[in-house]
């Protein structure tokens, strides 16, 4: 009962609750372990299609007084859900491969840069698992760039490569990326090697970085997401 399409209990739970994707329970439960979102917290969604992390978001906020923001980016045009969300919700159509930090910076209140950003970012998967891992690690990659800031990473160009990292290429962060300092990102990536060296590198820039496979995830599949808690000044 777990295989992909096949209606399971997430897939009748979202459709209960007014989600758009069984997808929302993954960053719910992300919500309850990590409390990643808080009341006024502006929030960056990369890859944001269906809308169901947009829901669950703008939920995490509380009531409308309590302010925050919540800004979804995808390939696909997508239509701001009419349940869970409200006025604090906004998509844009864009390629996240090809935006820069300061235009993703200037859609946050104030252009002062995002407390959260989320990553559901996921290549289209070919079936090819090495090629399909090494796709999803620059996904993660660029997810990373954009959050922190080129010149927090092993390299400073915004094709970030995952090759010739060395133990002291992590330089002093800059204030250009999206994420602001102390803030949290989240990154969906597929099991593999490649990974690894994702998780070393936030280590060195979060206070704190766990791995979940969130029980929503459907048992044939390889993702993962690496969550990362307050980034250091």
């Amino acid at each position: 009962m777990g295989g992909a399409g096949t209606p399971d209990f997430f897939y009748r739970e979202a459709q209960r609750l007014g989600y758009v994707a069984r997808s929302a329970f993954k960053l719910l439960q992300m919500q309850k372990q990590y409390k990643l979102i808080t009341p006024g917290s502006s929030i960056l969604d990369l890859g944001c299609a269906p809308g169901a992390w947009l829901q669950v978001a703008c939920q995490s906020l509380g009531p409308l007084k309590n302010n925050g923001a919540v800004v979804g980016i995808d390939l696909k045009k997508v239509k701001v859900p009419a349940m869970h969300c409200d006025s604090r919700v906004q998509t844009v159509c864009a390629d996240v491969m090809k935006l820069q930090r300061d235009q993703i910076r200037d859609l946050s209140p104030q252009q002062k840069g995002f407390s959260v950003v989320l990553s559901d970012m996921c290549p289209l998967v070919s079936g090819i698992t090495t090629r399909d891992a090494v796709l999803s690690a620059e996904l993660g990659l660029r997810a990373l760039n954009l959050a922190v800031g080129g010149g927090a990473l092993p390299h400073s160009d915004d094709n970030v490569q995952l090759d010739g990292q060395s133990d002291d290429s992590v330089s002093a962060l800059g204030n250009n990326g999206a994420l602001q300092p102390g803030g949290h990102l989240v990154i969906k990536l597929l099991e593999s090697e490649e990974i690894k060296e994702i998780g070393q590198t936030c280590k060195s820039l979060f206070r704190k970085t766990s791995w979940l496979r969130p029980k929503a995830t459907r048992s044939c599949s390889r993702e993962i997401y690496l969550i990362c808690q307050g980034l250091r000044h």
